[in-house]
């Protein structure tokens, strides 16, 4: 099948950052699908590429655009993907589109560039070897509650998104949370002539929001939480007499103490022997 859909990596604000091959890929294309048109057409002029069919592509269109995008695919156009900035796809309009084309069995190409999360990551001087994307939480009621008690015990740094008339809410929550001592790095207009890295705590990020007007796009950093304590042998043999006591055998009291304190097995039994 001729037709494919490629995704396009676009500059997350300074437009220097377009790549060649980014430039190849939408000069090559029979039609962009773009946030903003208005937004796509400044890009494409930056670069000196003559504007192809551009297809508003965005989070309340997407759904019905995809029969549209297929179509063109089938006469075997090419069809860019873009946003307004960043990854397509990355807390962003893209993901239909692609698994739409995929299961269609179209061809999927990507150009990779700029990507406020992982830019953010690596000068957060936070842990980056291993991290969780979580974008934007969710605004109110018990799903927000429940991402917010996630992080409590995630040990691998996490990158939110959050909009600026919402960030001194979202920091004043998460250190309620997780506690004011929670390393952060909260970084703003990435790129941009006012591009800012402010790296503490939780607690000093909510003084640092309370003397500002948040403006710009944020980008959260959340160091982990520390490794739990591993219980003692005392623990362990207290809440092995405790099963032992209700009546479970050897077998069944090793297993259960072993999930419920998150000890090696092989750790709980040597215990449960010498009882």
């Amino acid at each position: 099948m001729g037709g494919a859909l490629v995704i396009v990596a676009t500059p997350i604000g300074n437009l220097a950052d377009l790549s060649p091959r980014a430039v190849d890929a939408l000069a090559a294309a029979d039609a962009i699908a773009c946030e903003d048109t208005r937004r796509t057409r400044k890009l494409l002029t930056h670069a000196g590429i003559k504007s192809p069919a551009l297809i508003t592509v965005n989070d309340h269109s997407e759904a019905r655009q995809v029969r549209g995008v297929l179509g063109r695919l089938e006469r075997g156009e090419r069809v860019a993907v873009v946003t307004d900035a960043g990854t397509p796809g990355i807390s962003d309009p893209g993901e239909r589109l692609v698994a739409a084309a995929t299961a269609a069995g179209y061809d999927v190409e990507v150009v990779p560039g700029a990507s406020a999360a992982i830019a953010a990551l690596v000068v957060s001087g936070l842990p980056t070897g291993r991290f969780t994307f979580e974008g934007f939480l969710p605004r109110k009621g018990s799903g927000r509650a429940e991402r917010v008690e996630a992080l409590r015990g995630e040990q691998r740094t996490t990158i939110l998104y959050e909009a600026p008339h919402r960030v001194r809410q979202t920091v004043a929550e998460l250190a309620e949370a997780l506690g004011p001592l929670r390393r952060v790095t909260i970084v703003r207009e990435l790129t941009k002539l006012h591009e800012e890295v402010w790296r503490g705590t939780l607690g000093g990020a909510v003084d640092h929001l309370a003397e500002r007007d948040p403006r710009g796009e944020y980008v959260l950093v959340l160091g982990g939480a520390a490794p739990p304590a591993k219980p003692s042998t005392d623990e362990v043999t207290d809440a092995l007499r405790a099963r032992l006591a209700a009546g479970d055998d050897k077998k069944t009291a090793t297993a259960a103490v072993a999930k419920e304190l998150r000890v090696p097995k092989r750790t709980v039994y040597e215990i449960a022997t010498r009882l």
